[in-house]
């Protein structure tokens, strides 16, 4: 079964086992996927509102891009598990001669990048998310603002969360210019992402204090 399927208590289950996978990519992504559902809902809330009739536009565009990045970071739940066990089965390989050594080190380099691609994905998606939430305030039913908050939070974890997926694995990657291409490019989504978050929550806290 994929771990999308599963329910939240089966989900929870396994993450909490001895399994190796998921662990805290595929977490990261779900807290993505949910941070972009609550955005979403925040629109959708907002929408067929008199007071907020001049943003209907605008908040039905946000619901329709949430609801692509939310699809977007529940397949890579999944995604970023089987590219661990990617990993998990280098280990398996033989190791006996010197092409065996060879062959099983660069499955290995191939299995990091694998690694690293699925949570950078999670960080772009993220980052998109909390630029869609970022066009809200002022202009949503401020009585879900509570709702607003707990996504920017969501998407905040998930950007930090999948950040930290991808430091552990260029750690152990050979090729120079792929560790630095990521290392520069996620450093660039948290610059961006993680004021935008705490300006976003800012907000919140302002609506319902």
């Amino acid at each position: 079964m994929k771990l999308a399927d599963m329910t939240v208590t089966a989900f929870a289950d396994l993450l909490a086992s001895s399994e190796p996978a998921p662990g805290g990519g595929s977490t990261a992504a779900l807290e993505g996927a949910l941070g972009a559902a609550l955005v979403g809902m925040v629109a959708t809330f907002t929408i067929g509102r008199k007071k907020y009739a001049e943003h209907e536009e605008l908040m039905k565009e946000i619901v329709a891009d949430a609801q692509q990045l939310r699809a977007q970071l529940i397949d890579v739940i999944d995604r970023d598990t089987q590219a661990f066990n990617g990993v998990s089965a280098v280990f398996a390989m033989p190791k006996e001669t010197d092409e065996e050594k060879a062959a099983r080190t660069a499955a290995m380099q191939e299995a990091l990048k694998a690694c690293t691609l699925t949570p950078f994905e999670m960080m772009e998606c993220s980052l998109k998310a909390l630029e869609l939430a970022e066009k809200m305030p002022g202009k949503f039913n401020v009585n879900a603002a509570s709702d607003l908050g707990v996504g920017a939070l969501s998407l905040k974890a998930a950007v930090q969360g999948a950040w930290l997926n991808i430091l552990i694995n260029i750690g152990g990657i050979k090729d120079e210019a792929f560790v630095a291409k990521y290392r520069s490019e996620g450093e660039a989504i948290l610059h961006k992402a993680l004021p935008l978050a705490d300006k976003i929550y800012a907000h919140v806290l302002e609506c319902v204090s």
